[in-house]
């Protein structure tokens, strides 16, 4: 069991330090190597414990007195632990394709397998910071009774974790990217201009003053921009759009499942009608709270 969950979280432990996307570890690898099948389960189960610690606040539920007391408190645990993960996947395989042709709109060479490992392992990152916030949100379930509260912690956590997992996802595609222009440049036919060639040791040539410059990258962290580098104009415009897409998803994706936390005057149900959507549902709430049902 021990080197099982060792083996799941060994990919997540590289990108969280960033040692998975050292630029001159992609440069090397010819892009982003992890075990996409180990960094699912990872994912699965970090974010099963959100889940948990989001349902937890079920516990507190009244129920009426004809009503087993503990199984819809149970139920709705259950609920929110299995549908945490649910969310994520489905909002990937919603939002992949999109992202496959905005990434082919800037010119970045990588193919659709490369594509999802990115993908794969920024949702990693994701979950990975949401289950490190659980403990606050379970803290914060079994100390309140006050459901609108709950519900914006919720949608303050999953920005939060979902905001470094995006940049993390757009400072590796710019490091791919990078990466794949240099090595255009290596193979490209032109040849260096008389001057250029004289003034370039024998034993040295133009790409290795690049290559040492990389080698001097391996302390950045997964969340750093490599020195001297800034994202083209049209690249962070693409790719803002494709977050605002993703976030829309994601949002909408949650108030289909829901309910994750469960209302305290309506009995347990694995999902609401679909009415209304997540961003009246937040303001709802947010109106509950400030100034009471």
């Amino acid at each position: 069991m021990h080197e099982t969950l060792r083996r799941w979280f060994a990919d997540v432990d590289r990108l969280l330090r960033g040692d998975a996307t050292r630029p001159e570890l992609l440069a090397r690898e010819g892009g982003l190597r992890v075990d996409v099948q180990q960094l699912l389960y990872a994912t699965t189960a970090l974010c099963m414990i959100y889940g948990l610690c989001m349902g937890s606040f079920s516990l507190l539920k009244e129920v009426p007195e004809n009503l087993a007391g503990v199984s819809p408190r149970l139920m709705q645990l259950v609920a929110s632990t299995i549908k945490t993960p649910l969310l994520f996947l489905l909002t990937l395989l919603v939002t992949l394709p999109s992202l496959y042709v905005l990434n082919a709109l800037v010119g970045s060479r990588l193919r659709l397998a490369g594509l999802f490992d990115l993908l794969v392992a920024a949702l990693a990152v994701n979950a990975v910071v949401l289950a490190s916030l659980g403990p606050i949100v379970a803290f914060f379930s079994l100390t309140t009774n006050s459901h609108p509260f709950i519900v914006l912690l919720n949608v303050a956590m999953f920005t939060v974790a979902g905001v470094l997992g995006l940049i993390f996802l757009l400072q590796t595609l710019h490091r791919l990217t990078s990466i794949d222009a240099v090595q255009a440049a290596r193979n490209s036919p032109q040849q260096p201009k008389p001057d250029e060639a004289a003034a370039a040791p024998p034993d040295q040539t133009p790409s290795e003053p690049q290559q040492s410059a990389a080698e001097q990258d391996s302390t950045d962290g997964a969340l750093d921009m490599p020195p001297g580098q800034a994202l083209a104009g049209q690249t962070r415009l693409v790719f803002r759009c494709w977050i605002v897409l993703f976030a829309l998803v994601g949002a909408q994706m949650s108030w289909v499942l829901r309910p994750f936390i469960g209302s305290p005057d309506k009995e347990f149900t694995w999902f609401r009608e679909r009415q209304s959507n997540f961003f009246t549902g937040v303001l709802t709430a947010l109106g509950r709270l400030l100034f009471g049902d």
